[in-house]
């Protein structure tokens, strides 16, 4: 069957090597020159099963009010006159429950634990490099009511068979001594040994390259306009390539846009409820080796990840619902300078901080649309959040199940099931 995916980042890369490896013939499209340039090029670098707290969970509310006037806030809505932004604010605020949350960290942990899986066979299976580091993930806390808030969902995780286990300030301090200087202001912390990190970028294009070297075709340049349709099936493509209209058939369909998938959805009366969250990264070249960490962190009050990718330091996080603009925004960018600076302050060359932003698809619960849309045809791989990185293959594998109308193996609500 010849497949066509929309999307070359993480989703769409992965998505294109488990459907080739199962026999298809498959294109992959998109609008930039290569794999990878988009949400996927700088983000946080963790494959963190255990990051699995949904954004959505009792406490999120007062904080979003809280931070509502706050230009550095880790979460920040800027309220526009957008309904699609309105709609999503709304059932945000309904999955932020307790039964809702406990239900969204069981999807997120289960996909999560089965993609770390598949990544580690293919990454064995043909030998690739990524700065990748298998020292775990350890999550601190430096402000104790935010401590407490975390073991409810840790304990959680550990009950579906995620090993996030709770230590106290020395022990993480033993885990990862960059973290030295800051020890007094630790009240607490998590450790998952089996959590990974890496450079997202590298895995997409180097990905990108075992494709094309196994057929898969990358249409690049190309812009995605619309989807010609009859009744419910999808006929074929439209797209803009060196200003000329062409459409592109094939016999399915995956839709993996990440935020705009929502829009090139809608175009057909389907219903996405993603949401672009705007987020941002500092990259900075190592200063002192001795201060630098080697194991991946998350600072959870300030909504960062750290991971070490070779001689760089990748710091990305925070959140912002602004609608589809991807301006730098200095003073977001100068807090997770300031808070880095603050924790590690040898680590770095923090004064040579590069920027970046990027719009990660987010639904309301943070769970991610897999499966079969309504059209016969049609696909969804879409909506993974800021765990697009940690999701992807997972989300292929069992993508390219569903194609091939075999039952996934792993425990997750799919589209059309």
């Amino acid at each position: 069957m010849h497949i066509l995916v929309l999307g070359a980042g993480v989703i769409g890369v992965t998505t294109a090597w488990f459907l080739q490896k199962q026999g298809h013939q498959v294109t992959v499209v998109d609008r930039q020159s290569r794999a990878g340039l988009e949400t996927s090029y700088a983000n946080g670098g963790q494959v963190s099963v255990s990051h699995a707290e949904p954004w959505a969970n009792p406490s999120a509310p007062l904080k979003v009010l809280k931070w509502l006037f706050r230009a550095d806030a880790p979460l920040l809505f800027r309220p526009k006159m957008d309904p699609a932004q309105w709609r999503w604010a709304m059932s945000f605020l309904a999955q932020c429950t307790s039964a809702k949350a406990a239900h969204n960290i069981r999807q997120m942990v289960n996909l999560g634990t089965y993609s770390r899986t598949r990544l580690q066979a293919l990454r064995e299976e043909i030998g690739l490099e990524y700065d990748q580091v298998d020292k775990g993930i350890l999550h601190f806390y430096t402000n104790p009511a935010e401590f407490d808030a975390a073991l409810e969902p840790a304990r959680i995780m550990r009950d579906l068979g995620c090993d996030r286990q709770v230590i106290d300030a020395g022990r993480a301090v033993e885990l990862e001594p960059a973290l030295k200087p800051v020890q007094h202001k630790i009240a607490g912390a998590t450790y998952t040994s089996d959590d990974e990190s890496g450079d997202a970028c590298k895995f997409t294009q180097a990905l990108a390259e075992r494709c094309r070297e196994a057929g898969v075709e990358f249409c690049y340049g190309t812009d995605v306009l619309g989807f010609e349709r009859a009744s419910e099936r999808i006929l074929g493509v439209q797209v803009l390539k060196e200003g000329h209209h062409e459409t592109l058939r094939a016999d399915a369909y995956v839709l993996s846009l990440g935020s705009f998938s929502t829009v090139l959805a809608k175009q057909i009366g389907l219903f996405l409820n993603i949401y672009p969250a705007k987020g941002y990264s500092i990259t900075v070249p190592v200063k002192n080796e001795e201060a630098a960490f080697n194991v991946s962190l998350t600072d959870d009050e300030y909504k960062l990840v750290y991971s070490r990718l070779g001689d760089r330091i990748r710091v990305a996080g925070t959140a912002e619902l602004s609608g589809y603009t991807r301006t730098l925004d200095y003073t977001r960018c100068r807090a997770i300078v300031r808070r880095t600076a603050e924790i590690m302050p040898d680590a770095g060359h923090w004064d040579e901080a590069g920027f970046w932003t990027g719009l990660r698809p987010a639904t309301p619960s943070n769970v991610p649309y897999i499966g079969r849309s309504y059209f016969g045809n049609l696909y969804l791989n879409t909506g993974h959040g800021t765990l697009g990185w940690t999701h992807s293959c997972g989300s292929a594998a069992a993508l390219a199940d569903i194609v091939d109308g075999r039952k996934p193996e792993v425990d997750f609500i799919f589209c059309g099931g």
